[in-house]
């Protein structure tokens, strides 16, 4: 029989922009909730998934018969690029605990100057004032310390196992590091991880 507490439905979006990893830390996420004996759902990567583009996936743990997380439906928002998690703000709600990373990866359009990026202290502002809870630190910088810029979604991943936001356990997402991630990152990944837990722990 399956534990109460298992059956309490949790809806998170990610967002992200392509080449950040959005999609395997979906599949970590997924692994994680299939050993932990959680029931998941999840959609398809919904945006461009080549480098640069946007890139948006729902999770949904517990009892729950679709994936379809409306306006103001999520409970957590994890944002790996500032201005994506902005633009995912109509998601949340006045509940909805948010982790975004605050070192920004500006679109091609500022770049060559047809766009303008937003001030991040607006951003944050602007998310605190939304949502009921946000965790911001630059967790490019700690994937860089961990080894490569690329493990900036682990790090985000650790962050939010590590605030208890997700359902699933500290143990389960590290076994599913070790079966999702190749050999020879597995340990690079898994000290992004412990960064992410860690810089959880000071954003209390």
């Amino acid at each position: 029989m399956m534990k109460e507490k298992n059956m309490t439905t949790t809806r998170l979006i990610i967002v992200a922009v392509g080449g950040q990893g959005n999609l395997l830390t979906s599949r970590i996420i997924g692994e994680a909730a299939l050993l932990s004996d959680i029931p998941v759902r999840m959609s398809e990567i919904h945006g461009m998934a080549q480098r640069g583009g946007v890139v948006e996936s729902a999770i949904v743990f517990g009892d729950a018969s679709s994936t379809i997380i409306s306006d103001g439906e999520a409970d957590v928002l994890i944002g790996f690029e500032p201005s994506e998690t902005l633009r995912a703000l109509n998601k949340c709600n006045a509940g909805t605990f948010v982790i975004t990373n605050t070192a920004p990866s500006p679109p091609f359009t500022v770049a060559i100057g047809r766009g303008t990026y937003p001030d991040p202290e607006h951003v944050k502002r602007l998310i605190q004032n939304k949502t009921g809870r946000l965790m911001a630190f630059d967790a490019a910088k700690l994937a860089r310390e961990a080894g490569t810029a690329m493990a900036l979604n682990i790090v985000l991943l650790g962050a939010a196992v590590e605030s208890g936001t997700l359902p699933v356990s500290r143990e389960s997402v590290i076994e599913a590091i070790e079966t999702r991630v190749k050999k020879d990152f597995v340990e690079l990944n898994l000290k992004a991880f412990e960064l992410g837990a860690g810089a959880a722990n000071e954003n209390r």
